[in-house]
């Protein structure tokens, strides 16, 4: 008996994915998606640092 009677069949592959061209409004549009989600984590940091000592002495 061999393995491959009684074992797994391999998967078949997938076929690869063709590379897009990106025009000016994609580069434009992934720069701003991009700046927005830096602010996004900015933010977030922003507020979740503890706070400091202040007014108490």
């Amino acid at each position: 008996m061999s393995n491959r009677e009684n074992g797994k069949k391999k998967p078949l592959k997938a076929p690869k994915k063709e590379a897009k061209e990106l025009d000016e409004q994609d580069v434009a549009h992934r720069q701003n998606l991009k700046a927005q989600q830096k602010a996004l984590d900015e933010a977030k940091q922003k507020l979740t640092q503890k706070p400091g000592k202040k007014g108490k002495k």
